[in-house]
């Protein structure tokens, strides 16, 4: 613990142990930040409640225990730095312009000591950890200080990696996830995986829901997947990442990633969320692992999608990602399947893009924006998260009308549109396959004079 300054009497040492402080009193280089939200019954004194709060999460337990002493508290417990009430109540009786709400919403920030090692169960266990069963409180943000960020490396490749891979510096990539998510015959992928990288997609991915399994073992995907992908790159004149799906229990997630590289597989994909970001940062950061990796979103609505509880979404799918390791991150986009509101997806991705000044050695995760995207949103897209994202589409490719080559070639014409400046719906009139697609998923056959 610093050395106290001389001036400080024992009034001050008092309320040193105590679970509250001012902002200018903390540390932050030595604190975790958590933000939170949080609904609480109009009568209950809020910031009371959130110092017993503290108490729980750091030193001690909800009754006061002997060996939990001023001493003990000085140096290990959490404390609360700020309490807003949302509206902003002043005088009594001001409550009565909204009704005598029965409840009050607040926000609340918690510094937290760094009684535990750069590492993320512990991380979990102390900003989150027993509070998560205790009602309405949602930790929507994280604020980590610079010896912290220190251990922590991050994607190996991010999006400046992934583009020097491809050979491609500003246009939005683009992956196609194989359709149907699960088949028997890896051959069956393999043709697949053809026809779109023929047809200009960037990166092939497993869908999420395949893996190593006896029907389609991960081994002979891998080898018939790149044999693919080796005749298209060469057919095409353009690299093909295919990120090839290797979640599994821990220790066999680690011997794949070894058989599938020696194999030739030039990326991974992981189940970052179901598998756990301590994985996953395991295998990031593995010296072994010589390929980018992609991070799969699935499982992460179970934290943060109740509005009053859980984890925010900028934080699962985003800052914990990149911190973990992630070199891509698939996020549901909110024009395609998932019902995810616009500032979120936005917010997910600048998690994952904006400079950590504090952690320059952690590099940017691609955004790879995904659910149900199809031609007619590639301009929407780029609109919300720039041309520095990797649009992700499954049926959008294979359900086109004249097959998977086509559905490739309208995406990517759909993005030379953008690239161009040029609305998707006038440049689909000279081009066959983007207005096919524009027919079946957008706008209609018929507003097109010329295919």
């Amino acid at each position: 613990m610093c050395e106290l300054p001389p001036e400080f009497d024992d009034f001050d040492l008092q309320h040193l142990s105590r679970p509250n402080a001012l902002p200018e009193d903390i540390d932050y280089e030595t604190h975790i930040i958590g933000t939170y939200t949080a609904i609480l019954p109009r009568k209950m004194d809020a910031f009371y409640m959130m110092q017993a709060v503290c108490v729980e999460q750091s030193t001690g337990t909800f009754v006061p225990v002997p060996a939990e002493t001023p001493e003990t508290r000085r140096r290990h417990v959490a404390k609360v730095i700020g309490l807003w009430q949302i509206p902003d109540f002043e005088y009594d009786g001001s409550e009565d312009f909204f009704g005598s709400p029965k409840q009050r919403q607040y926000v609340i920030q918690i510094a937290f000591p760094l009684n535990f090692k750069p590492q993320f169960p512990m991380l979990f266990t102390t900003i989150y950890g027993n509070i998560s069963m205790g009602g309405p409180l949602k930790l929507v943000d994280v604020r980590f200080p610079k010896a912290f960020l220190s251990e922590f490396k991050g994607p190996k490749f991010g999006d400046v990696g992934i583009r020097k891979i491809l050979g491609v510096k500003e246009r939005p990539l683009l992956n196609n996830m194989i359709k149907p998510c699960v088949y028997t015959d890896p051959k069956i992928g393999a043709t697949l995986a053809y026809d779109a990288a023929v047809g200009g997609c960037d990166v092939i991915k497993d869908d999420e829901l395949i893996a190593d399994v006896e029907f389609n073992p991960v081994i002979d995907r891998t080898v018939a997947f790149m044999e693919a992908l080796d005749k298209a790159d060469s057919e095409k004149g353009e690299k093909t990442l295919y990120t090839v799906n290797i979640t599994d229990r821990v220790d066999r997630m680690f011997e794949l990633a070894d058989i599938v590289q020696e194999h030739g597989a030039n990326a991974l994909m992981v189940n970052h969320i179901s598998t756990g970001y301590s994985a996953m940062r395991k295998l990031a950061e593995d010296p072994s692992v010589k390929v980018p990796i992609l991070g799969h979103m699935d499982l992460a609505g179970a934290f943060y999608q109740d509005p009053l509880s859980g984890i925010s979404s900028p934080l699962v799918l985003g800052k914990f990602g990149r911190l973990a390791g992630c070199d891509t991150i698939v996020h549901p986009a909110p024009y395609g399947k998932a019902p995810t509101l616009a500032d979120r997806f936005k917010e997910t991705a600048r998690q994952m893009v904006m400079p950590m000044r504090n952690a320059p050695h952690i590099k940017r995760t691609l955004p790879m924006p995904s659910g149900g995207i199809t031609v007619s949103l590639v301009e929407k897209a780029v609109a919300d998260l720039g041309k520095n994202i990797m649009i992700g589409s499954g049926g959008g490719i294979h359900a086109h009308p004249s097959g998977p080559i086509a559905g490739a070639k309208a995406f990517r014409q759909a993005i030379d549109a953008v690239m161009n400046g040029i609305p998707v719906k006038q440049y689909a009139k000279d081009h066959k396959e983007l207005a096919e697609a524009l027919g079946l998923f957008g706008f209609k056959k018929t507003e097109f004079t010329s295919v």
